[in-house]
């Protein structure tokens, strides 16, 4: 199924929405040589594989980009120490308009991960390496008394804004250098949620110049707190505006988000919904909620609902022309509750 510049995943709990975006985290781990730790952190080959190795003895993903012109696909099967390995691994170029097939070329990468991530690639493994090292799976959930946001972080780590938000305060103080628009916008939308926000306060440790630590200052008072004194939707909404407003030659070219409106107010949805349609003209934003409210910013096409099917996910993109005459009358979210779309739970078969 092609994937627009915005997509919204609807769907019910254990549909498989968590399951498709973390397709895109075991893409990201080939492309990084991080495949084991990936499986490893995952529970072993038998926790990622459908029902454990007995039930399915293998994974294959085949990725494909504009126009289909180039392509990937990689198999991975499970080995006696309940880790994964890739037994075949392919590129392919395949310009329709001239070839009647598709050009492919066989990697073959070094034990146990992916030729994909290795340096020295060049024509469509470099084109595939790439593309891939620019999609990036975003999750802030974790905002409890040990999250890594409100830790402190090396100041030097600052190349891209982290998928957890770890590095927020070291991102935060690059951009505040180096990019005074991007940093100004975002600080501008904070303050539309948090309004007692100042600004934040960003400077080295004053015992250890090589790390920093999120801070900002009440406003009209003299002091100052740390990102433990914010609320969690606060925090989560600081690290989603950083994450959309970056300046754009340094935000990913796709960037996933895995629930993103857990925590935030009414308001803060309504804002993250604008920010990510106004960063969806130059970047591919693919989002899975449970919010209705959240899904009432969006279009039909738009929004593709998850649902099980014989044990499996199914995906399904909206039809706008059959949603027409509800939609005179009901919002996007009033009809999924409604459960006339679809994403609700029903009978396994």
């Amino acid at each position: 199924m092609p994937l627009k510049n915005i997509n919204v995943l609807i769907g019910s709990n254990g549909s498989g929405k968590s399951n498709f975006i973390g397709v895109f985290s075991l893409l990201n781990s080939l492309r990084e040589g991080r495949l084991q730790y990936y499986t490893r952190r995952a529970g072993g080959a038998d926790k990622i594989l459908h029902f454990g190795s007995d039930e399915t003895d293998h994974i294959s993903v085949h990725i494909s980009f504009e126009d289909e012109i180039n392509q990937y696909s990689i198999k991975l099967v499970p080995d006696q120490l309940d880790s994964v390995f890739p037994s075949e691994e392919l590129v392919y170029f395949w310009n329709k308009a001239v070839h009647k097939e598709p050009h492919n070329e066989l990697l073959s990468g070094r034990v146990g991960e992916a030729k994909i991530c290795e340096s020295g690639l060049k024509g469509v493994s470099k084109y595939v390496q790439d593309h891939l090292a620019r999609w990036k799976v975003y999750q802030f959930h974790d905002t409890g008394f040990s999250s890594p946001i409100k830790k402190n972080c090396d100041i030097n780590d600052n190349r891209f804004l982290r998928t957890n938000g770890s590095n927020l305060a070291a991102f935060l103080y690059l951009l505040r250098k180096k990019h005074r628009k991007s940093y100004r916008k975002i600080r501008k939308t904070v303050r539309l949620i948090a309004p007692f926000i100042d600004d934040f306060v960003l400077r080295p440790v004053a015992l250890n110049k090589d790390k920093i630590r999120l801070e900002w200052k009440h406003k009209n008072r003299e002091d100052y707190f740390d990102g433990s004194s914010l609320s969690d939707g606060s925090l989560r909404f600081i690290a989603l505006t950083t994450l959309l407003l970056q300046p754009s030659d340094r935000r990913p070219s796709v960037i996933f988000l895995d629930e993103p409106e857990l925590g935030l107010h009414p308001c803060a949805i309504t804002i993250l919904a604008s920010l990510v349609r106004s960063v969806a003209v130059e970047t591919q934003v693919i989002l899975a909620t449970q919010s209705s409210l959240l899904l009432d910013h969006f279009e039909p096409s738009e929004v593709i609902v998850a649902s099980r099917a014989n044990s499996a996910t199914a995906l399904t993109r909206l039809d706008e022309s059959s949603l027409e005459s509800w939609l005179q009358d009901y919002t996007l979210g009033q009809l999924w509750r409604k459960n006339e779309i679809g994403g609700r739970p029903s009978p396994e078969h």
